[in-house]
């Protein structure tokens, strides 16, 4: 079974899917195993690994720790080509779609592809749309793409279809790292009602409540990242994943 197939069962299974994000320039190689360590026991679905920097040059190295030590899927966010690896069980093959610059569109996938051929890692078709939250991101500024505002979900919807049509096996809405404002849930309801593809929203979640919330609205897998760098909480950890698994 592939890795997006077993994430979607689960997801089927326990009413929604849980994600940790791990941005390795935000970890040191000790910390970030004992890290994983926790996610292992919180009852998360998955581990994703990714950032839009690499400013420490052992991102690779951390990856490797991090793969050896999770006994979860792990799964590639890769910011950049310099994070394509070997080391994970799958990567999100993303296109920006929400903007409009050809690089992140399709100009980095074509330089990616056969690397991914050649390493033979599981690549999952993601439409990554960055939705407005109360000020510029790292994503957005890397990226040179403008974010879907916030206040208009009939485009993010029309982007939304496009996806779909377009093949996408998973939509994800993210309001970007350290974002001050979250997806809004009027949005992320517009997009679910719309499509069959999966949808993920991550960025600015913050709170389990507001976990659960995103899952009644349509969300069928929730990352967060930043919120638990700055406080590594186990009983966090657990609280997110028991907000995001309704059947349980």
């Amino acid at each position: 079974m592939s890795v997006y197939q077993a994430l979607l069962q689960s997801a089927e299974r326990q009413g929604a899917g849980y994600l940790v994000l791990i941005d390795p320039d935000n970890w040191t190689e000790e910390s970030v195993v004992k890290f994983v360590e926790q996610v292992n026991a919180s009852g998360a679905d998955a581990i994703m690994v990714g950032g839009s920097l690499n400013t420490r040059g052992n991102w690779d190295s951390k990856l490797i720790q991090i793969k050896k030590a999770a006994s979860l899927p792990v799964l590639l966010f890769p910011g950049s080509l310099g994070q394509v690896s070997e080391h994970a069980d799958a990567l999100l093959f993303l296109s920006l779609i929400s903007g409009r610059n050809p690089q992140s569109l399709i100009a980095d996938q074509v330089h990616a592809a056969p690397l991914i051929q050649h390493i033979g890692i599981e690549p999952i078709a993601t439409a990554y749309m960055l939705v407005e939250s109360g000020k510029p991101t790292t994503a957005e500024f890397m990226s040179g793409t403008r974010p879907l505002p916030r206040s208009k979900p009939d485009i993010a919807v029309a982007h939304a279809l496009a996806a779909a049509y377009l093949g996408f096996k998973l939509i994800y809405l993210e309001a970007g790292s350290g974002a001050e404002l979250s997806v809004p849930i009027e949005m992320i309801q517009a997009v679910a009602q719309s499509t069959d593809v999966p949808v993920m929203v991550g960025g600015g979640i913050r709170e389990p409540e507001m976990a659960a919330e995103y899952v009644s609205a349509g969300a069928r897998f929730i990352i967060t990242g930043n919120v638990l760098e700055a406080n590594p909480d186990p009983g966090l950890l657990k609280a997110f994943a028991r907000a995001v698994h309704r059947k349980n």
